[in-house]
């Protein structure tokens, strides 16, 4: 149309003429009635210029009719004003029988006709609406309404009758069989979508032979396709077997326009139509939902985003013995507890506001009067903005749960006074006055945090006793974490407490958790704390005075909450005057001491403790003894015990095995008879109070042993101390052992 127009301020009047054809034919294909109704309009215009009132009339024509085809009234009154040829008087209304003249049809009836169509949303009501006004104002004696499936295969929806002056509809639903109307004129209608208008059937024309024009010999008929802009919706037949030519050009006309605003209504009547089915489904859907969260044993509840109280399932209104208007408009508190109510809400109060989830432990009252424990969680629903919309709230019993929990912790309690009192402190064996003087000690520094130094020989329980102390305090349920000190390279002893990051030396490829972050909220236990170099020493006490540590290669420091409890079998003021020992770490190490007696000063713990170590390890091995041979439990009391009672345990646990009768022994020959070990004046002393001349020291205790470090004639049972702190004097002082082996001990007369 623009081409046309540009055509004919250029003078090429041909070529505009050619181009406004072209456009109220794509107009007319499209459907777009409005650009066919302006095409013709502006064509007019041209003719008119060019002096062909006759074609401009036609074209004007068209125009107008267009124009009250789209419903434009005011462009049609506009028309009439300047052209008023185009202009024809109204007649009283139509009154529907074959035959009526054309003459009675005006267009206030047709609009009318239209509205009544657009007007309606019901799929069934909307075709019998317009199959009677489709018959009406036809003329016609039959009428079918013919839709396309979804394999556009032509279906008879409906079909129109009239007799004794009404219109019968039918709703027919079947297939288009030929012996319903032409199939010929059916199939051009739909394949060409243009009218197939039969003015005199029985005349020789290009659909006699149909079958359906053979038998039945109508004599005027119409098929009307139905198009809604290119989409062919349907089509509609009309007969009249009464005279030729009853659909004449005027009731064309009006058929046209009643198909127009028919294709409109059947695709918004089949759209709601569908959407209603949709509704149904999720209705459907939603029914059977709710039944089955009726039959679940949860209690289920929908609230509003303000909380307001929307839907709740048949098991939560069982419980609380409610209706669901009961339920809707109660007090909440009235179904918690009174103890919990207050606090529910002070706990879950801003999480719901803010919209997340969250959930909550509390007793709720059932309608017998009985409280039952329930986990309660609210989760939003949100949509796409994230704006909330619903809140679901689901609560579950755990009754049941709550009372196993109570049962068991009830059971554990009696269970752990069960076992403390059976283990007689952790395992500590004995009635001895030495041994009750430590449990009572033990008994007063456990309830507190105050650090334990626990000293005494190898062998003594220091370990047990640290033990015990965790056990009955506080920190119980924390960890108890164990370090020997001496055991760990001197260079990596601060890895091991500390921790390491990665990279903090050669061969830390990742980072380390140390043994205080470990123990964090517990007890570790620094056994031979007297062999700690002397950087860790400083890093000790800073734990112990500002309780925060750094890992090894980090920058920063960790706060801690871990007690300490040291053990060591060295005089460790005689470190602290060699300066071995830092004197401010052993006065915060020695807050609570505790002195371990040797076996020797509570030899009568010894037959308990006998007793003790031959049940648990002839269980282990599978046999059972009657008594113990009273020669060997004489010469168990008798023997010193340089080792203590890790000496002790050794000797049963191996006589256990050997032993084959019902009566427990033990080979004399396990015992040295030599008497306890003294240090020579050159040895232990010197070495206290000497420390300037430690490495002569050393070095005669290797002369005398014949080089020997361990065992019973060693140089550190000498000395008195272990074997781990006399090896790590050795390499300090650089002594070579080695060249005392070539003298051998010397001998004692």
């Amino acid at each position: 149309m623009v081409s046309a127009e540009i055509a004919r301020l250029e003078g090429r009047a041909f070529d505009a003429m050619q181009l406004y054809e072209q456009a109220i034919q794509s107009a007319r294909e499209s459907g777009f009635v409005q650009n066919e109704a302006l095409a013709h309009e502006v064509a007019a215009r041209l003719y008119l210029e060019r002096g062909f009132e006759t074609i401009a009339h036609t074209y004007l024509r068209h125009a107008r009719n267009c124009y009250d085809r789209w419903g434009a009234d005011g462009k049609v009154k506009h028309l009439d004003e300047h052209y008023p040829f185009l202009h024809e008087e109204p007649t009283p209304a139509f009154s529907a029988t074959i035959g009526q003249p054309v003459g009675n049809l005006d267009v206030a009836t047709v609009a009318k006709a239209s509205q009544a169509l657009s007007s309606e949303m019901s799929l069934n009501n909307l075709i019998e609406k317009l199959m009677r006004l489709a018959v009406e104002h036809a003329g016609a004696e039959r009428g079918l309404l013919i839709l396309l499936s979804h394999d556009d295969e032509p279906r008879i929806e409906a079909e129109a009758t009239t007799g004794q002056g009404r219109v019968e509809v039918a709703v027919r639903q079947a297939a288009a069989a030929p012996s319903d109307l032409p199939q010929s004129a059916l199939h051009y209608a739909i394949r060409t979508r243009e009218r197939v208008l039969l003015d005199d059937a029985s005349a020789g024309n290009l659909y006699s032979e149909d079958e359906y024009v053979r038998r039945k010999r109508p004599r005027s008929v119409l098929c009307l396709p139905i198009v809604k802009q290119t989409k062919l919706i349907g089509v509609l037949y009309f007969e009249n077997n009464l005279t030729p030519r009853a659909f004449t050009p005027d009731r064309v006309a009006v058929l046209d326009l009643l198909a127009s605003q028919a294709a409109i209504s059947l695709e918004n009547a089949g759209l709601y139509s569908d959407l209603q089915g949709s509704e149904e489904k999720i209705r459907q859907g939603e029914r059977e939902l709710r039944q089955i969260l009726d039959l679940s044993p949860q209690h289920i509840a929908e609230l509003g985003p303000d909380g307001s109280r929307l839907y709740v399932n048949q098991a939560a209104l069982d419980y609380f013995g409610l209706s669901f208007e009961e339920w809707r408009d109660l007090d909440r508190s009235r179904f918690y507890h009174p103890d919990e109510w207050e606090h529910t809400i002070s706990q879950t109060r801003g999480k719901f506001l803010s919209g997340l989830a969250h959930e909550a432990e509390v007793r709720l009252l059932r309608k017998d009067g009985k409280y039952r424990w329930f986990l309660i969680r609210w989760n939003p629903l949100r949509d796409e903005q994230g704006r909330l919309r619903r809140w679901y709230v689901a609560a579950t019993d755990i009754e049941d749960r709550k009372q196993a929990e109570q049962r068991l912790q009830v059971e554990n309690v009696a269970l752990r006074e069960e076992i403390d009192r059976a283990s007689m402190f952790e395992q500590i064996v004995g009635t001895s006055p030495p041994l009750r003087k430590v449990l009572s000690r033990v008994s007063k520094v456990a309830p507190t945090d105050s650090s334990v130094l626990i000293t005494g020989e190898t062998g003594t329980g220091k370990e047990l006793v640290a033990r015990a102390i965790h056990r009955r305090s506080r920190r119980s349920s924390r960890a108890f974490v164990s370090v020997n000190c001496a055991a760990i390279p001197r260079d990596l002893i601060a890895s091991e407490l500390f921790g390491h990051e990665k990279g903090a030396f050669t061969g830390a490829t990742q980072r380390r958790i140390g043994r205080f972050e470990l123990a964090e909220g517990g007890t570790i236990f620094l056994d031979e704390i007297g062999e700690l170099p002397a950087e860790t020493q400083i890093a000790l006490l800073r734990v112990l005075q500002e309780r925060e540590f750094e890992r090894v290669g980090a920058g920063g420091s960790i706060p801690t909450d871990v007690r300490v409890i040291a053990a060591t079998n060295r005089d460790l003021e005689a470190a602290i005057a060699a300066r071995t020992f830092r004197s401010d770490l052993f006065y915060r190490l020695n807050v609570f001491p505790i002195e371990m007696p040797s076996l020797r000063e509570r030899r009568e713990d010894i037959p308990l403790l006998v007793e003790y170590f031959i049940d648990r390890f002839s269980r282990q091995a599978g046999k059972s003894f009657q008594a113990v041979n009273k020669k060997s439990l004489d010469l168990l009391q008798s023997y010193p015990w340089p080792g203590n009672i890790r000496e002790l345990q050794n000797v049963i646990e191996r006589s256990v095995i050997v032993c084959e009768t019902e009566h427990f022994s033990v080979d004399e020959s396990w015992l040295s008879r030599q008497p306890p070990v003294t240090v020579p004046s050159s040895g232990l002393e010197p070495l206290r109070k000497l420390p300037s001349r430690e490495k002569e020291i050393i070095e005669v205790a290797l002369s005398e042993s014949g080089g020997r470090v361990y065992g019973p004639s060693g140089a550190a049972a000498k000395l008195g101390i272990p074997r781990s702190t006399l090896e790590h004097k050795i390499r300090s002082l650089k002594i070579n052992k080695n060249r005392f082996k070539t003298s051998g001990p010397s001998k004692k007369n």
